[in-house]
């Protein structure tokens, strides 16, 4: 199967199972089933019913197809209501000429109220309640009737939808009506001086290596000397980072790659969070400012840089499957070009050196189950959730590996190597993780 029918498939709805090929002979396939513990027995019914629980809360959306030839007018997008309270249902009419008329509204989240003061002869049943009936022979007099139609929301719900049928005779029409509470507006005050301290923090975590993160801020002041850095810090022997702008967080001893991430994370106060690893080395290319405009100038809510030219970036492309779950293919490279930004490609994931919107990332956080080596797993579960872009004119150093000539630093790059390195029970775990979190059969690499 080639790149370009693979991608085509994707765009076709069904629920039929999906596919786990590759693309190409040196891609990998994992067939995420195989990968739970052997003696559990129960994953495949347990995760059935979390996805059942999951879909309730998640919005639905049925297909809405206007009718070819029909004399009603009714909105068919766009008619939104906040929870508890009345809108007046926008473009009712009736294009018919009849002796006599009888329409009805129904409802399934809602109540229906007309105003009919001074209109003689019309029928009105079903005021204040979910069906209404409009009854007359002048239509005018039920036009008129229709433009005064008020919708009432009668269930506290964050983000539901009502569809209200519309019909007369033979003739119906379905009219979504959005149920919905905007979320609370949260901004970021810039200051009064707007500088990039008052918008950027430095995130990183350490474990390990105290000499790799004094080079990364030793390099980081000779350009940013007042911005914030905030360190989550799982060392068993800590050592004071002497930095008045640094924070240290101190955390349970080998805690983890992605609950040192959250920690850092979750105490920024900044609009947005620079994430760089420890052993980075801040230069000259490293210009902050320049993947601030990216954001500010786009709906992006993350957006990577290149580290020592490396500018990497990849794409999730999930294909719909049946009962055993989905499929995600990953893919290197990026989805386009972003408009005004030359340099800068949509893409689902980018590489550990990153600007990103602070509250919008603890929206999706980072998962502590992936206490070693992982990356990719953060943008899957962002997948749909975040908009990425990866662009490659802003760039990071990366400090020399070199062989320690002291003994203790030897020894701690030799501990370090050990938890960097992903055994295979982990990858078991994260591969069956991806099986019952995410709800996927397979994960293909292509």
């Amino acid at each position: 199967m080639r790149l370009k029918d693979l991608q085509v498939c994707f765009s076709v709805s069904k629920k039929s199972a999906c596919s786990c090929q590759s693309v190409k002979k040196s891609g990998e396939v994992f067939r995420l089933k195989e990968h739970l513990p052997a003696d559990d027995l129960t994953a495949a019914e347990r995760r059935k019913k979390e996805y059942e629980h999951y879909m309730k809360r998640e919005k639905t959306r049925n297909i809405i197809v206007a009718p070819s030839n029909s004399p009603l007018r009714y909105p068919i997008h766009g008619v939104q209501v906040i929870p508890l309270n009345t809108i007046l249902l926008p473009g009712l009419q009736v294009d018919a000429s009849l002796p006599k008329y009888t329409v009805a509204l129904e409802a399934s989240l809602g109540t229906f109220q007309v105003n009919t003061s001074g209109i003689p002869e019309v029928q009105i049943n079903g005021r204040g309640e979910k069906h209404l009936e409009i009854v007359t022979n002048d239509i005018s007099v039920l036009n008129h009737i229709l433009r005064t139609t008020t919708y009432t929301s009668t269930l506290y719900t964050i983000d539901s939808l009502d569809i209200v049928k519309f019909s007369m005779g033979k003739y119906l029409a379905h009219i979504p009506v959005s149920i919905r509470q905007p979320p609370i507006v949260r901004l970021h005050d810039p200051g009064q001086y707007g500088n990039i301290s008052s918008l950027v923090t430095i995130t990183t975590k350490t474990f390990l290596r105290y000499e790799k993160l004094r080079e990364l801020l030793r390099s980081l002041r000779l350009y940013y000397p007042d911005i914030k850095v905030i360190v989550a810090d799982d060392n068993e022997n800590i050592e004071k980072i002497e930095d008045p702008n640094v924070e240290q967080y101190i955390m349970p001893y080998a805690k983890g790659w992605f609950a040192g991430r959250n920690l850092a994370v979750s105490q920024v106060t900044t609009k947005y969070f620079l994430w760089v690893d420890d052993d980075f080395l801040f230069t000259e290319q490293t210009k902050i400012e320049q993947l601030v405009d990216v954001l500010e100038g786009t709906d992006l809510d993350i957006v990577g840089g290149n580290v020592e030219g490396n500018h990497f970036s990849f794409k999730l492309l999930l294909e719909e499957g049946d009962d055993e779950g989905d499929c995600l293919h990953w893919q290197g490279g990026g989805y386009h070009q972003i408009e005004g930004f030359p340099n800068c490609v949509l893409s689902g994931g980018v590489v550990n050196f990153f600007l990103a919107h602070t509250e919008r990332i603890l929206g999706v956080g980072f998962d502590p189950k992936l206490s070693r080596v992982a990356h990719t797993e953060f943008f899957i579960d962002a997948l749909g959730r975040l908009r990425v872009g990866s662009c490659s004119h802003v760039s990071i150093g990366h400090q020399k590996k070199e062989r320690p000539n002291d003994k203790q630093l030897a020894k701690k790059s030799q501990e370090y190597s050990k938890f960097r390195q992903n055994t295979a029970q982990q990858v078991k775990t994260k591969l069956g993780l991806l099986y019952f979190k995410n709800r996927l059969s397979c994960f293909v690499k292509h």
